[in-house]
């Protein structure tokens, strides 16, 4: 059974279809955030991390509610306000669903709601426990979300909600296919949100040298380089993606129209560090393995690689010798790149966004470029279309994530 793609997100919408720059997440000084986002006041010191990408054109109260902005984190009003607004956009109605046991939510979330933590902690420490919001265990489960946006749909079928780091979203789409080939499911909305920008995440990220910081750049637009030889660190960035996965024959019959075909998913664990890549790349080479052969392709048939990308020292040099070990000369004839270049890292959400990023590429023909890719590193000396869009003919895409603990997530697009 066939998975395809149906609905694009609504964060699909908001760059422009020439250029790739996305609007939605705006990456800045920490000094620059705004009181919602950072939460906790900045005076008390983050380490030397100086960047984060905040979504400031995002607005809770456009899609929900007094009592859910009050009582629920950040990260839930990105996971409800996305599937909202891409139900709204793209015309998706609760009642084209016959069996709404054979509708799934799926989640995914690498960090979940620390903010809720921060300030729950700080009410109790400062007021005592009488003030600590009953609704914060909700918040630091993270799953209820999923449900809450199953009540909305009423998606009754199995709910899943993965908090595998910043392989979440591409694993959770990998899952919704594979309940669709299984036939346990015939559609899923699955969604993807992640608001990590806050004081504890960001200090302890500094701490251990993973994230991109004013020692090194002093441009936030130019701090995420994928693959340049002055990478330093990733930027975390907040934001949210929903995609629509049903059955080739369900949308059809509901009248939806299919974009592109998920076609395979591969997925691996490195067994080897908490953070840091396995250096010979032996899984991630197993990962994309798997994803073509689940889908049926060559290696020669992929003509666009959509990176992980993250422009931290390890990630970027282990992904290169993943894809030269495993295409062999023609990794050098594949164009490669990586949105976080540009959007800064979503975590959880990263895998759906981008793989909106790999459907619109198969569908407009237009590959979005590694940004800020300035001093080449000899190391990273493949194709990873520097900092110009490219036109071409796309029929088939490979998608990597990779996240802490040594996880990995591939998925082949295809063109309908």
């Amino acid at each position: 059974m066939r998975s395809a793609f149906v609905i694009k997100s609504s964060l699909a919408q908001k760059f422009s279809l020439l250029n790739f720059i996305l609007f939605y997440c705006d990456i800045v000084k920490l000094k620059e955030f705004s009181e919602i986002a950072f939460r906790i006041k900045l005076d008390r010191g983050v380490g030397g991390a100086s960047f984060a990408g905040e979504c400031k054109e995002f607005h809770a109260e456009e899609f929900l509610d007094k009592k859910i902005l009050s009582r629920y984190d950040r990260m839930f009003h990105f996971f409800i306000s996305v599937a909202l607004l891409t139900a709204e956009t793209s015309g998706f109605k609760t009642k084209s669903i016959k069996d709404p046991f054979r509708f799934s939510i799926i989640g995914a979330s690498a960090i979940g709601c620390p903010s809720s933590f921060e300030q729950n902690y700080e009410m109790l420490i400062s007021k005592g426990p009488k003030k600590v919001s009953p609704f914060c265990i909700i918040n630091l489960a993270g799953n209820p979300v999923a449900g809450q946006v199953a009540r909305i749909f009423n998606a009754r079928g199995p709910q899943y909600f993965l908090q595998e780091a910043c392989a979440a979203g591409t694993k959770a789409i990998g899952l919704a296919m594979k309940l669709i080939q299984m036939e346990i499911i015939d559609i899923a909305m699955v969604i993807g949100a992640d608001a990590g920008i806050t004081p504890t995440i960001i200090a302890s990220l500094d701490n251990i040298g993973a994230i991109a910081t004013d020692k090194a750049n002093t441009q936030p637009k130019k701090a995420s380089r994928p693959f340049d030889r002055l990478r330093c660190g990733f930027v975390p960035s907040e934001g949210a993606g929903c995609v629509i996965i049903e059955a080739y024959e369900h949308a059809l019959k509901r009248g939806a129209t299919p974009l592109v075909e998920i076609a395979g998913f591969g997925a691996t664990c490195d067994a080897y560090h908490p953070t840091a890549p396995e250096p010979e790349a032996l899984s991630i080479v197993e990962c994309m393995r798997k994803a073509l052969q689940d889908a049926r392709v060559s290696p020669e048939e992929i003509d666009y690689i959509n990176a992980h990308g993250t422009s931290t020292v390890l990630n970027d040099l282990t992904e290169t010798i993943a894809i030269k070990s495993f295409f062999k000369e023609h990794a050098y004839r594949i164009p490669i790149s990586s949105n976080k270049s540009m959007i800064g890292h979503m975590w959880g959400a990263a895998g759906i966004v981008e793989t909106i990023f790999s459907a619109k590429t198969i569908l407009e023909g237009i590959i979005p470029p590694t940004i800020n890719l300035e001093n080449p590193d000899p190391a990273c000396d493949l194709d990873y279309v520097a900092n110009k869009a490219r036109k071409k003919n796309v029929k088939i895409v490979l998608k990597n994530s990779f996240g802490f603990g040594g996880i990995n997530a591939s998925l082949v697009l295809k063109r309908i």
